[in-house]
């Protein structure tokens, strides 16, 4: 695959296919009534589902559009990780429904969504009320793979925090770093593929040095791995010898990094031939697709939904599309680019499928940036086609940062990125 330049990216970031904007009516199945406006239900209120619900307002305004999330305000994972290094204030990563509702006429509802009747077009909340629908878009992001290491469940992790939602993890692993002596070890656990933001452990490891150089220069950072390599892992490597050599060190799984027990009272991991102490104990754990997701039977063996690239409509339950982290988008990544990216796609198709139009093929993106400390980051970029012929989608190009590219000028189109993707997701 041919290397990306930024121009090209930019070419494709900015095409988005024009699509009409009349009505359809359409027959619901609950009641059999005919209707001039379809409903689509969002359920997930993070980058993809936010992202979705704005772009069928935007692309077809007569929709009825209701977004479902529990949270009345949406913590973002993206710029976590500088909270966790005190470059950050946790309420820099709230993001509120404000414009999507006021602004871009979209419905928010603040409930737990806890069943799908497919048979009914249905979504049954906590509070027993349920949002009927034409097409539902489900983004129900992650949960946890509680039972994939011996000692370590939701319990162990209000000790040993995973910090892979953002919210109380997080500030509980900043005060943990805050509280540490001096000459102490900061132990990262690093899953095996798939997972949430595949580079994200390591600017973790990154922006926790940083920390650790300003205020406790003799301590360390471990990364224990459950793989053999990772996302962008020769330019970490070289920023790691260059901003804290020594402080650094990585695990891969062929050199015992996978881990098989935790001890989280103590902080002690154990892997196959060898146990490490942490004074701060940060465990990553494997990951599956959200609850709801599972509730619904949305998800196969691996714990993740698949979906029809073409639309992201789930092969499991009609009517239902899936998008975020949650779904098997393969070559994709789990990132928040990805998840905004695939909601353009798949609101594009939900309007083609209401009007009885064929969805185009579509080209997706990702990029992704991971600061090393506050001036110097990197990135990755992806870009994606569906292929009629093989029904999945195809890596057309990839490309990182230069070994002896701009980490400076990086870092500002990062901290640009934060604040485009967040407008662009929630208003």
């Amino acid at each position: 695959m041919a290397p990306i330049s930024r121009r090209s990216f930019i070419k494709w970031a900015g095409a988005i296919s024009a699509l009409g904007t009349v009505g359809c009516s359409v027959n619901h199945p609950s009641t059999g009534s005919r209707r001039e406006k379809a409903r689509v239900a969002v359920v997930g209120g993070g980058f993809a589902g936010a992202s979705a619900a704005k772009y069928l307002k935007l692309l077809n305004p007569e929709l009825e559009v209701t977004l479902v999330e529990q949270q009345a305000n949406y913590l973002s994972c993206p710029g976590s990780n500088e909270v966790i290094a005190g470059l950050k204030q946790p309420d820099e990563l709230r993001r509120k429904y404000d414009i999507l509702r006021n602004v871009q006429g979209i419905q928010t509802v603040t409930a737990e969504a806890q069943t799908i009747d497919t048979a009914r077009r249905t979504v049954s909340l906590a509070d027993g009320s349920a949002i009927p629908y034409d097409r539902l878009i489900v983004a129900p992001g992650i949960d946890f793979r509680w039972d994939a290491i011996d000692g370590y469940d939701e319990t162990a992790s209000l000790l040993a925090p995973h910090a892979w939602k953002a919210g109380p993890q997080t500030t509980l692993l900043r005060r943990q770093l805050q509280a540490m002596p001096d000459g102490g070890v900061v132990l990262i656990t690093a899953p095996a593929n798939p997972y949430r933001c595949p580079p994200g452990p390591y600017e973790r490891a990154s922006l926790i040095a940083h920390f650790l150089k300003r205020y406790k220069p003799r301590s360390k950072v471990l990364i224990l791995d459950a793989k053999t390599q990772f996302s962008k892992q020769s330019l970490f490597l070289q920023g790691w010898e260059e901003l804290y050599p020594g402080m650094v060190e990585w695990i891969s799984a062929e050199k015992e990094g996978k881990i098989e027990r935790v001890d989280a009272q103590s902080r002690v991991v154990f892997t196959e031939f060898d146990e490490h102490r942490a004074d701060v104990l940060n465990v990553i754990p494997p990951q599956k697709a959200g609850k709801l997701a599972h509730q619904a039977g949305l998800t196969d063996q691996s714990g993740w939904c698949p979906i029809d690239p073409l639309t992201f409509e789930s092969p499991l339950a009609p009517y239902v599309h899936i998008i975020g982290d949650a779904c098997t988008a393969t070559p994709m990544p789990k990132s928040a680019f990805a998840a905004n990216s695939q909601a353009k796609i798949c609101a594009a198709a939900v309007i083609d499928l209401l009007q009885d139009r064929e969805p185009g093929h579509p080209s997706l993106i990702n990029h992704c940036y991971s600061f090393l400390k506050p001036d110097y980051a990197i990135s990755i970029t992806g870009v994606y086609k569906y292929s009629p012929t093989e029904k999945q989608l195809e890596a057309v190009s990839t490309g990182e940062t230069p070994m002896n590219g701009d980490r400076r000028k990086e870092a500002e189109h990062a901290r640009s990125w934060h604040k485009i993707i967040a407008t662009d997701a929630f208003g």
